[in-house]
């Protein structure tokens, strides 16, 4: 006989009694329903944000945007058929294998696209040996105090020498490659695949496009000597904090982690004093590996004076001296 084969799913135990469904932080039941709403409110949120960026620049997002006028018949597509939600490389690797699966959709050949992904990040940017990374949220205006401060420290890094690295989209990351361009210096970007399409704001002169939220982390991270935070989401947090544990383990040195715009960043602040610290989750000195500032030229000197202590202590790696003397 031939044995029937066992599904994937396999039931979970569920413990004796009736439990209480867990609540989200606003006090939501978290069934399985409302997880799916507001995953979906979620993405459409990241879309609508990134768009607003877009119009508020003055331009059309590319969701928008036409290819101009068609002459002859146009196709019309039904648009019922198809996918409301285009899948990103990065979903299909973080999907579950598949058993039996055709060889081309599983881990070990994306491997092969991912090793791609890195050596077309790396050639890419090879030639950069300054580069400063400049997150916040799309959604900042071009009237905002905060996207100016983000052109001007910009302006003063590229003038000191160092490139200016984003993540391309509208926004703070706009502005900081307006800034760059404005001064004359290395305006980079790098873009990441996303369920919409994201576009490049105009101020980018060297663009990377990336399918892997990892690769694209790793370019951040190795072809910069600093990061300088604006008041962004969770992706802004994500990098932040990436960053913060990078140098908490020893993986980069004298490398500043600027926070701008004491008011917005005060309650994580507080928030990291009165509880994280309190409760012994980090040492005392972690928190002083960020630093907090309104002042556009203050950070860029943090930026200054960190990359020259930089450059002291791999020259002693070098020679081979102790490079923590």
């Amino acid at each position: 006989m031939r044995k029937k084969k066992s599904s994937r799913a396999t039931s979970v135990k569920k413990p004796a009694g009736k439990a209480k469904l867990p609540r989200t932080v606003t006090g939501k039941k978290a069934d399985p329903q409302l997880r799916a709403s507001v995953e979906h409110e979620a993405r459409e949120g990241s879309r609508e944000r990134t768009e607003e960026g877009h119009l508020m620049a003055g331009r059309l997002p590319p969701s928008r945007a036409t290819g101009g006028r068609q002459v002859g018949a146009t196709r019309k597509i039904d648009e019922a058929i198809r996918d409301f939600i285009p899948v990103t490389e990065d979903e299909k690797l973080l999907q579950p294998p598949e058993p039996g699966g055709d060889f081309t959709r599983t881990d070990p050949w994306r491997v092969m696209r991912i090793m791609g992904e890195f050596i077309e990040g790396f050639d890419t940017l090879s030639s950069v040996d300054k580069g400063v990374a400049i997150f916040g949220s799309a959604r900042t205006s071009p009237e905002d105090p905060h996207y100016r401060a983000a052109e001007e420290v910009a302006e003063i890094l590229s003038r000191a020498g160092f490139a200016i690295i984003t993540g391309a989209g509208p926004g703070i990351m706009e502005a900081a490659n307006k800034g760059a361009h404005l001064a004359g210096g290395r305006s980079i970007g790098c873009n990441i695949e996303l369920p919409f399409e994201q576009g490049a704001n105009p101020y980018v002169d060297t663009l990377v496009h990336f399918r892997y939220f990892f690769v694209r982390k790793t370019m951040f991270i190795k072809y910069s000597v600093a990061f300088i935070i604006f008041p962004g989401g969770f992706g802004t947090l994500d990098e932040l904090f990436e960053a913060i544990t990078l140098i908490q383990t020893g993986k980069i040195y004298q490398f500043p982690v600027i926070l701008f715009g004491r008011r917005y960043w005060a309650g994580l602040v507080r928030w990291l004093q009165t509880r994280v610290q309190a409760e012994r989750k980090i040492a005392p000195g972690d928190l002083d590996l960020m630093i907090l500032t309104d002042d556009p030229r203050e950070a860029a000197e943090a930026v200054i004076t960190a990359y020259d202590a930089q450059q002291t202590i791999t020259a002693s790696r070098l020679d081979g001296s102790d490079p923590s003397a």
